[in-house]
């Protein structure tokens, strides 16, 4: 997986982790066991009761092993969600 975040250097990434907490930020750095370093990190917290609320970490250090998922963040389409409002079940984590 190392080789295919050389893309994702310097760009806004998306990161399901396998407990099932959602976070965004620009992905900074990796290493060859795909650990990774989020810049300008926020953890979303989704609830089926209220909107979704961001919580700012900063920088954030993502052991490899713990992605689920990560991608390319849009944020053209992010700008565009209404977040405030949008209430869903949080996702379960994953086991692996």
């Amino acid at each position: 997986m190392s080789d295919q975040l050389r893309s994702l250097v310097d760009h806004p990434v998306f990161v399901y982790l396998t407990d099932g907490r959602t976070l965004v930020g620009q992905l900074m750095g990796y290493d060859q066991a795909a650990n990774v370093i989020l810049g300008k990190t926020h953890e979303r917290i989704f609830s089926s009761t209220e909107g979704m609320k961001s919580v700012a970490i900063g920088v954030y250090v993502i052991r490899g092993e713990t992605i689920a998922l990560i991608g390319e963040l849009d944020e053209e389409l992010d700008d565009q969600a209404d977040y405030d409002e949008m209430k869903v079940e949080p996702l379960d984590p994953v086991m692996l």
